[in-house]
């Protein structure tokens, strides 16, 4: 089921109306029914696979019980090695199998070796990698004794199969999400109302901005050996607005949705492109993976204790990895190394935390230097994400190659006036609020002021949305 769908339309209210009206009485029935709807929501799609993810919720649930009653260090080794093994293990059956083989099969090639592989030709569960790592996080930290094992099973299976969160994130934590699972929530107008707002600009950034995009950006790439220079390099902007769009409108919707439940979720995009570094960017592109890495990566690797080659060697593979996490292409992996090349200098010169606070803080317009910056920043961001959305490695080559080919006398062939003007709306709005909680949520305002930039945003909506039904691009994470 997707949000930006008529059936999505309709399951909300309904179960927005059996939560606060019938089930309120007992926040134990209100996450049966989050359960029920959960399930639900994600048989929409396939629903073979919700027992997949009902498999998943059950090992996890067990595993972090063993653990917890588990006599020694090595019996609870072995239950949280058997969750992480099995969990990854279908995780990579789905989506990596075919990578690998083929992978095995090109080098063996390139030693003169014919092989014949066999691949399989199986749809990728929706959702996978992001309950995966839910789980995932659940049974570390209980081994690392951060929380609990959680004996409720309705609340265990709530907090990895969440609804808003399940097919696309954001990654949650039980440290987070399970105490509010875990008590009475009470309805809050104010908390609904700013997550209509931020569900409001989540359709925004998806239906006007991502899905107006789209077209434009699978056009050129698909064409880009007869494209213009100037038109290739409009449509690595454009895609970095339409993943943008696409992405962090799915956040907003997800975090908006929730709050109409009294259950806050983990911010996942705090206006990354208003970034001056690269390591800025990261700690407001997809925070919550980040932030996963983080944890769970980089600082049992040893994060930034070691000395400089061990920062740079954890660097690499958290990025390496990250890119791998997107998709089993080596288009992916360059995308997370590049990130990592441009990380380096800031790292070497130990200036990768020098920009913690928002741009201009405080202030309405940016300094040069700090537009400079973000020039740079989003130049630099733009390459990489060629490699993102490029089908091959030696398509990205060429596409970054003719792009090179630009002369400053260029012009395009097309100027997609319209979508350049809706982009630059939702920049306008969004460095408005770039210090708040999401880029509708405008506090500094008189209320009629306010209510002209809402009533702005669904005439947008309604006058150039499309309304087509597009997936998410993360859906195919």
């Amino acid at each position: 089921m997707l949000f930006n769908s008529l059936g999505f339309l309709i399951f909300l209210p309904i179960v927005f109306g059996l939560y606060w009206f019938v089930f309120n009485k007992k926040f134990q029935h209100q996450n049966r029914l989050l359960l029920l709807a959960s399930f639900y929501f994600y048989a929409c799609w396939d629903w073979r696979f919700l027992f997949l993810l009902m498999f998943s919720i059950g090992l996890d649930y067990v595993s972090g019980i063993k653990i917890e009653n588990s006599k020694n260090n090595n019996e609870a080794r072995f239950w949280l090695t058997l969750s992480i093994v099995i969990n990854l293990g279908f995780l990579g059956f789905f989506k990596y199998y075919n990578f690998f083989v083929e992978s095995f099969a090109d080098l063996l090639n390139s030693f003169g070796f014919t092989v014949n592989v066999w691949l399989i030709n199986i749809i990728l569960p929706v959702g996978i990698s992001f309950y995966t790592f839910h789980g995932l996080s659940y049974v570390i930290d209980v081994y690392k004794k951060r929380i609990k094992a959680e004996r409720n099973f309705t609340d265990y299976a709530v907090f990895v199969s969440y609804f808003p969160l399940l097919v696309a994130g954001p990654i949650e934590r039980a440290t987070h999400l399970l105490p509010q699972i875990q008590r009475k929530r009470i309805f809050n107008y104010e908390q609904a109302a700013d997550g209509m707002r931020q569900i409001l600009w989540g359709f925004f950034k998806k239906m006007v901005i991502a899905d107006n995009c789209a077209p434009l950006v699978n056009d050129i790439f698909n064409n880009y050996q007869t494209e213009n220079p100037v038109n290739l390099a409009i449509g690595a902007v454009l895609f970095a607005f339409q993943i943008y769009g696409d992405f962090s409108g799915y956040s907003d919707i997800a975090l908006g949705v929730s709050r109409l439940f009294g259950i806050e979720l983990l911010k996942n995009f705090s206006f990354p492109y208003f970034s001056r570094d690269i390591a800025e960017f990261w700690r407001r592109w997809h925070i919550s993976l980040s932030s996963w890495f983080r944890d769970y990566l980089y600082i049992p690797l040893g994060g930034s204790k070691g000395g400089l080659p061990m920062k740079i060697r954890n660097t690499f593979i958290i990025f390496l990895v990250s890119g791998f996490w997107h998709g089993a292409n080596w288009t992916f992996i360059i995308w997370g190394g590049l990130n990592a090349l441009y990380f380096m200098p800031l790292l070497i010169m130990n200036k990768n935390r020098q920009n913690i606070e928002v741009a201009a803080q405080g202030r309405l317009l940016p300094s040069v230097k700090e537009i400079f910056q973000m020039l740079i920043t989003f130049s630099v961001t733009c390459i990489a994400w060629i490699f993102f959305r490029a089908e091959s490695v030696s398509q990205a080559y060429h596409y970054i190659l003719r792009i090179s080919s630009l002369k400053l006398y260029s012009i395009p062939h097309t100027l997609p006036v319209k979508v350049l003007a809706l982009i630059g709306f939702m920049m306008m709005v969004e460095w408005i609020n770039r210090e708040q909680f999401h880029g509708l949520e405008i506090k500094r305002y008189m209320p009629w002021v306010r209510r002209f930039f809402y009533l702005a945003v669904i005439y947008i909506i309604l006058r150039y949305a499309s309304f087509g039904n597009n997936e998410f691009i993360y859906f195919q994470f």
